[in-house]
């Protein structure tokens, strides 16, 4: 004979509660031993299986956000950069950009901290419920070059298209085929309004011309992202912060 908590568990799993279905016995004994009315043991109980739902899908939306690296806004060194204060960060934290579909531009030299700022704000923009991905430029192109028949490029590009942030990260790292920065142009325009944008270059939009090879295609990229934008300039005087924080093999 089934104990009355085991009928119990197999309707919470029933109602695909199977979270709460484990956690019955354990709310149920701490029911008894507090004396709980039944609105608190019905306010716990399923507060218990909102918060695994949210576990759970942060934990989903972190792994197909694809970041290189767990970095946060209580670990950025906020002093040592100059693009943003105190000020900006609260603005930035409150995330009502990314509502607005805004483009965040972080230009500066490598190892200032643009990759780590905008890794933060990814991160905690998916604490907050929204989905968001990460994606090098190069990566990108490759993406958008091989979805049709590459099943991973597929899924990513799916995930991608759903963000409600996309960050990509080293912007004209490097030069393009007329090909890929159409490619790029497509992409642009079919999000731009869709999905709020973090793009980080050591290159200024002015030179963005250069590497993609066509003035008038890069005016069509820029009319978009810069219609809601915000550009955040890490000093060429700054010194690199990886550099300075950087491990080492040997004392001397």
């Amino acid at each position: 004979m089934k104990h009355p908590y085991e009928s119990l568990q197999d309707k919470c799993r029933a109602l695909r509660l199977a979270e709460s279905a484990k956690e019955l016995p354990t709310l149920l004994r701490e029911a008894e031993a507090k004396g709980w009315t039944y609105h608190e043991f019905i306010h716990e109980f399923l507060s218990y299986e909102v918060s695994c739902r949210e576990k759970k899908n942060t934990e989903k939306l972190m792994k197909w956000a694809e970041f290189p690296e767990l970095l946060t806004l209580e670990n950025f060194r906020l002093e040592e950069q100059t693009a943003i204060g105190i000020k900006q960060l609260h603005v930035l934290k409150e995330l009502s950009w990314l509502e607005e579909c805004f483009t965040l531009i972080m230009m500066g030299p490598t190892g200032v901290g643009k990759t780590h700022l905008s890794t933060a704000l990814g991160i905690h923009a998916i604490e907050q419920g929204y989905q968001v991905s990460f994606i090098s430029m190069d990566r990108l192109i490759y993406v958008l070059k091989t979805k049709e028949y590459v099943a991973k490029s597929k899924t990513r590009y799916k995930r991608i298209e759903k963000s409600d942030l996309i960050i990509i990260d080293d912007v004209m790292y490097m030069a393009y085929e007329p090909q890929e920065a159409h490619l790029f142009f497509q992409f642009i325009y079919e999000l731009y309004d869709r999905a709020a944008f973090i793009l980080t270059s050591n290159k200024g939009p002015g030179e963005w011309g250069k590497f993609l090879g066509d003035p008038t295609l890069t005016t069509a990229i820029l009319d978009r992202l810069l219609h809601r934008s915000e550009i955040l300039t890490f000093s060429e005087e700054q010194d690199s912060i990886r550099m300075k924080y950087r491990k080492t093999l040997f004392t001397e």
